[in-house]
Formats: structure tokens, C-alpha cells, sequence
């Protein structure tokens, strides 16, 4: 039978976690908190062989403890052994999640340019040369902090919703919002992707991120998108530690 691993994801807005039988995902499972009972219950509930967690949250202590008290676990960081190398001047500093998208990029695209965007509370841009060197990237404000800042920082505007269904010219004040910060975001991302093919030439590009479906029908450029692509990385990292 195939060993069950659970990978955990504490990101700023949400957290959750996947099931995998063996390679294989089974499902995500969003946790509505993120204290030891929770952790506890799903322990019980999948017995799995193996853990890891990626978090860039404050997240209460004792979840780990409760995971490393019932299953192999794994702590993703600095110090884990990752499929790639980090070049740069401050490796603690860079946010587990980030590791474990650029691992997906490398199990999946191998001794190729990746550049791995995520969609989430922040836009990350990760670039992974063929190599397998993680040389860095970029970070800016993802879909809610824009939509939120407007709000916050005007005077009459409205806090809008992201919507599917949005006109290129919008004729009102929801319309010009959300057209605004979608196809901005969308336009900050093809500048991105063209950018990086100036001066590295053909590289795969991933797309990832709960909010990464709004984004794919209004990009130029060819992109890889798979909204897992964090938990596919979590596995791969925990099959070597």
C-alpha cells in the first residue's frame, strides 16, 4: 500500500494542506485554523507516514510539535536539502514558500529556465536557471492587497470583489476597479515574462496560485499553470529529507 504524506501550506491568507497516496494527489484540504487541534484531527484522520510544512505565518508552536510527535516530519527551510542551489547573500531569508515552488519547477522542467510565478497574497516571480541555481526574482502586491489599497487609500472608492466577468473599458466605478487591477496585473506579468526572455532567452514559464485562473485567458505569453504546483513541490522536497 503507498505511504500517505500530508503537506502543509500556512501562506498569509490561507492555509491548507494536500494528501498524497504515494505521488499521487488525492485532495486539499483548506483548515479553517491553524492550532494543534486541527493538526491533531488530521493526523488521525489520513495516519500518514510522512509530514512537511511550508509557513510563512507566526504559526502556533505546538502544530509542529503535535506533527513531529505523529509522523516523520519535516520543517521546510533554508537548511533543507533542496533539488536546487541558492545563491544568494541572505538563503534564511527567502520564504519557504518560494523554495517549494521553484523544487516543483526543477522536478518538473529539469536542467531547464523556469521562471515560476505565484499568485497570492504577493506576486512572486522565481527564477531557476538550468543550472538548477534559484537566482531570485521579484515580489509586488498580489489581487486583494491592490484591491484593498484602493480602498484604504482613497477617500470615495470602494472596496471591490474579484470578478470573472469584466469589460476591457469599464462604465462605472466596480468596472474601472476591476479591470484596472486585473488586466494591470496581467500586463505587469506578460512585461515580466518578456523581460526575462530579453536576457535568458527560452525559459518555461509557471503560473501558480489560488487566483492564478483569473489571470491565464488574459496573458500573451504560453505558461504552464497548475494551482498545486506548492504542494507538488512539498512532496518532492520530502521525498529527499
Amino acid at each position: 500500500m503507498a505511504a500517505i504524506t500530508l503537506c502543509f501550506d500556512f501562506g498569509n491568507t490561507r492555509q491548507k494542506y494536500a494528501v498524497f497516496k504515494g505521488a499521487d494527489m488525492q485532495e486539499v484540504i483548506l483548515l479553517e485554523n491553524t492550532g494543534a487541534e486541527a493538526i491533531r484531527q488530521a493526523l488521525a484522520l489520513f495516519q500518514p507516514e510522512r509530514t512537511i510544512l511550508s509557513s510563512v505565518m507566526d504559526h502556533d508552536p505546538q502544530v509542529e510539535v503535535e506533527l513531529e510527535g505523529g509522523s516523520k516530519f519535516h520543517k521546510l527551510s533554508h537548511l533543507t536539502q533542496l533539488p536546487f542551489t541558492t545563491p544568494v547573500g541572505k538563503p534564511a531569508t527567502i520564504g519557504a514558500d518560494r523554495l517549494a515552488i521553484v523544487a516543483a519547477a526543477v522536478n518538473l522542467f529539469p536542467q531547464r529556465n523556469n521562471l515560476a510565478i505565484a499568485l497570492g497574497t504577493a506576486i512572486t516571480y522565481n527564477f531557476v536557471n538550468r543550472n538548477h541555481e534559484f537566482l531570485g526574482g521579484g515580489i509586488s502586491p498580489g489581487m486583494d492587497m491592490r484591491f484593498r489599497s484602493l480602498s484604504d487609500y482613497t477617500a470615495k472608492l470602494p472596496l471591490v470583489k474579484e470578478d470573472w466577468n469584466f469589460p476591457l473599458v469599464g462604465y462605472d466605478t466596480v468596472t474601472n476597479i476591476t479591470s484596472g487591477v486585473i488586466l494591470g496585473m496581467a500586463k505587469e506579468i506578460d512585461g515580466f515574462i518578456d523581460a526575462y526572455k530579453e536576457r535568458y532567452g527560452n525559459f518555461n514559464v509557471l503560473l501558480t496560485g489560488g487566483n492564478s485562473g483569473y489571470f491565464v485567458p488574459h496573458l500573451k505569453n504560453k505558461i504552464f499553470a497548475d494551482q498545486n504546483l506548492i504542494f507538488k513541490g512539498l512532496y518532492a522536497i520530502s521525498e529527499c529529507n
